[in-house]
This record gives C-alpha cells, sequence and structure tokens, in this order.
C-alpha cells in the first residue's frame, strides 16, 4: 500500500522551525535525520516509543530562552530531557513536539565548602556531584539506585530519593536553589545558597514537577559531612512478613537508619547471582539496615537493630565489619534492576509508597496479584519510607504479556492508594501512572493542579500529555474555573 504524501504546509511549518532552532544553535545541536532521532526515541519505560519532530540541543541558558521563545511564537510543543532514564515515561517525545536535550548542561559550576553547597548544571549525573567533594569528606544524601546515570536535572523534575532518603531526605530537601527558564523564554532564580528563600516556596512547586512547569538549568544543592562511621546490617528472614514486620519495629523503636531496604527470594537470588554479595539464598526476605554517626552510636544501635529483628524472627545476621564489606552489601541492592534483566526478557519497573505498617498487608496481596496474571515478580524496595519498587518480569514477544504486566502494575498502584498511600515515591507520573490519577485524585483536586500549571504555561506546551489524564485550556489566568474542553491525547505508541 503506498503511503500518503506529507501535508505540504507541514513540511513547510518543520523547515520554519529548523531553520530558526539552528539560528539559536548552530553546528550540530539540531537534529533532524530519523536515524540519529531514534535515540531518542524512549526513556527507561521502554514499552512506548516515538520519534521527536526535533532534538535540539543547546549549551547556554540564553540558548533555552531563545529555543523555548520560538516555540512558543509557534505553538511549538516541548519535552524537556535530560539522560533519559525517566521510568514513568516522563521524556517520552512527541511526534508534533521537540526534545529540548540538557546533555550538554555537564559541568559542575562551583563548590562552596564555607557554605556547604554545590552549584550545578542539570546535565551532572548525581553521583558526580559526590565525586566532586569527596575528597574533602562531603557528599550528596540522595543517591537512587540509577545514580551512576541519571542527571541531577531529572531528579529535581521527579523529586528522586533512594536508599538514604529515610534520615536524609529526598532531592525537595537537599535543594537550595534553581535558575529555570519559563515557556516564554523568561529567566527566572529560585532560593539560592541561603537556608531558606522569601516568598511563595515556588522551589517547593517546581520539585517534582515533571517538566512541565519550567526547564532547569542551574541547581544549588546541599552537600553534608561524611558520618565518622557507618555500618551495615544484613538481615534474613523466613518470611517476607516477618521482615515487614521487622522495619515496623525499628521505626516504632525511634531509631532512624541511614538506609534500610528490602529485597524478596526473586531479587535476592537475581542480585547474587550478578554481583555475589555474599546474600543468603536460603531466606525469603533480606533487610540491609546501615546506621551512621558517631561510632558509639552506631555500635549501641547496631546491637538495638539486631535484636529487633532477632525479636521478629530473623534466622541469619551479618554485620559491616569494614567498608569494602559495606560497599559489598549495597552493591547487590543497588545493581537489582540490572540483575534482574538477566533473568527475565523484560520488566515492568513500579513505584508506588505505602504506609510501613501496610507492608505485609502489600505484599502478601501482591503474590496473589502474581497467581492470577501468571507472571512473577521480584519487590526491591525503600522499605524505611514505604516506597515499593516491584518489578513484574514479563516478555514483550509474547502476545499479552506486556499488557498483563500493565494491569498488574495498575492495580499494585490502586493497592498502593487503598491502604493509604500514594502513586509514586520518585519515578513520578509521566505516562506511566496518568490514567490512575483518578484513583487517588477527584476532577476538582485534579482541576486546582492543573491551575498551577497554567500560571506557569498556559499554552500547555512543555511537557503536555504526562500527569494529567485530561486537560483543560486555561482560559485566563486567575480564573476560578478552567474552561474550554478536553484536550485529547493520542495514543501512547508502544514499542
Amino acid at each position: 500500500m503506498q503511503m500518503p504524501e506529507p501535508d505540504q504546509g507541514v513540511i513547510d511549518a518543520k523547515a520554519d522551525i529548523v531553520t530558526a532552532l539552528r539560528a539559536i544553535v548552530p553546528g550540530e545541536g539540531v537534529i533532524v535525520d530519523a536515524e540519529e532521532l531514534k535515540a531518542y526515541e524512549t526513556d527507561g519505560l521502554t514499552a512506548y516509543r516515538q520519534l521527536p519532530l526535533i532534538v535540539v540541543l543547546p549549551e547556554t541558558t540564553q540558548q533555552v530562552s531563545e529555543v523555548l521563545k520560538v516555540c512558543q511564537a509557534r505553538g511549538v510543543k516541548v519535552v524537556p530531557r535530560g539522560a533519559g532514564t525517566s521510568l514513568s515515561g516522563g521524556a517520552l517525545p512527541l511526534a508534533d513536539g521537540i526534545i529540548l536535550g540538557l546533555g550538554k548542561f555537564n559541568r559542575v559550576l562551583e563548590i562552596d565548602f564555607d557554605n556547604r553547597c554545590a552549584v550545578v548544571q542539570p546535565g551532572v549525573t548525581n553521583l558526580a556531584i559526590t565525586k566532586a567533594v569527596e575528597d574533602q569528606g562531603f557528599y550528596y544524601a540522595p543517591d537512587p539506585s540509577s545514580q551512576i546515570a541519571c542527571t541531577i536535572g531529572g531528579n529535581v523534575a521527579e523529586n528522586s530519593g533512594g536508599v538514604h532518603c529515610l534520615k536524609y531526605g529526598l532531592t525537595t530537601n537537599n535543594l537550595l536553589g534553581l535558575e529555570m527558564v519559563l515557556m516564554d523564554g523568561t529567566i527566572l532564580r529560585l532560593g539560592g545558597k541561603h537556608l531558606d528563600a522569601e516568598g511563595y516556596d515556588l522551589l517547593g512547586i517546581m520539585t517534582g514537577s515533571e517538566g512541565l512547569l519550567g526547564v532547569v538549568t542551574e541547581v544549588t544543592v546541599r552537600l553534608l559531612k561524611k558520618p565518622e562511621t557507618a555500618r551495615a546490617l544484613l538481615l534474613g528472614f523466613p518470611t517476607n512478613e516477618q521482615a515487614g514486620d521487622a522495619v515496623a519495629a525499628i521505626i516504632a523503636a525511634g531509631i532512624i537508619p541511614g538506609g534500610m531496604e528490602m529485597m524478596d527470594k526473586p531479587a535476592i537470588h537475581a542480585a547474587e547471582d550478578f554481583v555475589h554479595a555474599g546474600y543468603p539464598r536460603d531466606v525469603e526476605a533480606l533487610l540491609i539496615v546501615e546506621l551512621d554517626g558517631p561510632q558509639a552510636e552506631v555500635d549501641y544501635l547496631i546491637g538495638e537493630v539486631s535484636r529487633i529483628c532477632e525479636e521478629n524472627g530473623a534466622v541469619t545476621s551479618r554485620i559491616s565489619e569494614n567498608e569494602e564489606e559495606r560497599m559489598t552489601f549495597w552493591a547487590g541492592r543497588k545493581a537489582a534492576f540490572p540483575a534482574v534483566g538477566r533473568i527475565s526478557p523484560d520488566y515492568y519497573c513500579m513505584d508506588g509508597t505505602i504506609p510501613r505498617a501496610q507492608l505485609p498487608v502489600v505484599l502478601r496481596r501482591m503474590r496473589e496479584f502474581s497467581e492470577h496474571y501468571g507472571l512473577r515478580v521480584a519487590n526491591v524496595f525503600h522499605a524505611g519510607d514505604g516506597n515499593l519498587h516491584p518489578l513484574i518480569l514479563y516478555d514483550a514477544n509474547k502476545p499479552g504479556e506486556l499488557e498483563k504486566a500493565e494491569d498488574f502494575g495498575a492495580d499494585i498502584l490502586k493497592l498502593c492508594v487503598e491502604v493509604g498511600g500514594v502513586l509514586t515515591g520518585e519515578h513520578g507520573v509521566g505516562v506511566e501512572k496518568r490514567d490512575l490519577m483518578g484513583a487517588m485524585f477527584n476532577e476538582t483536586d485534579l482541576k486546582q493542579q492543573q491551575r498551577v500549571k497554567c500560571a506557569f504555561d498556559p499554552e500547555a506546551l512543555l511537557n503536555p500529555g504526562k500527569v494529567f489524564p485530561q486537560l483543560h485550556r486555561c482560559a485566563e489566568l486567575g480564573r476560578m474555573h478552567i474552561s474550554g474542553g478536553k484536550l485529547p491525547f493520542p495514543d501512547l505508541p508502544r514499542f
């Protein structure tokens, strides 16, 4: 069958945009070739793929501003993108929109030890911040498992956490300032090196806004002094429920570990086969609990945590005796996602958060879901703050398995809300959870959230199709009711 010829008006409009963008970002900074665009067709949620219209790679804040002005004047949609590690489809391209790639914003601009902060560009990886300051005994606390690849700009967009967020907080708790560009090209600075910003908490609104409100071009983060002592315990349990009860008991005792992670049997075996961290294979659940601080405090808390876990049924217990062993304990957990990738052709990584006390209930229900859908699930999650990361194993080459995995994941997220939790902990809503927002928010709630977007991006050109199950036009800023009609979102192209 002969494909229809592209509309000449569309061709001319694209050529006009390309010409305007190349005037701002010369050389190889504007990508239009179909083969080269394929590098940007998906993000960490690889079930969906879509070639963008154009990719533009600016190098300065002024270039970002000019690019956004061009797009606003022509009504062109813009998807900001960092490293593309989003697991919720947050950086999924649009066929009629451009990708604004920030990979060239990759410099550490300033390290200020006196004020215990660093100023970095959004394309700097999370781990690179710690690497830049560790020789002076400092580090950057948030440490998502993808920290070797994910960028700080993406961390701001999704309010990322990591294994140490229980004690040291998420991105929002370690962020001091931002430079950002609005859709109309306006350059704003929020916060700075000082402890708190005056006026409305716009810094808080931007953190976790998933690229819907503005494009971040500079980030000021808090640096922490490395603790005097850090030791980790490796604790095995005969059931997931007992491990969950131990987590609740540790927190109830007033102990706040530096990190507390849990893995179930499938994840334990996958990680051990991959990393050889010395994990016990004869247990159903594994806890990694890290205590840090002054040595006397750590030694005391190690004993308390050991006692609490024994009382809750722990059958194996190891305590790290040196820094190398502590890092080995964590190596398996940090490599859990790629490790699971070795035992299944595909996996669907979920992200939901529940009250800690509901952990045994949720794990039991997940087993029931697994039997119902006929799909295996491996669990790795931040047990201390209830942030679950179930990995649903499937084979995309088998008809219907992707759809079953998506339905399985939707049931898990609905369960999180049902027991008093939320749809996401750190991966964001993106396109993955967009159509589940109604399980947590009513129409009034969603419209109120969209009013915030209207204040920043009244034409809804920044990352449209993400977060909101339906988008209402902004009749005018400040009105109590958003009118207009539903803006249809295209069906998501599956891989």
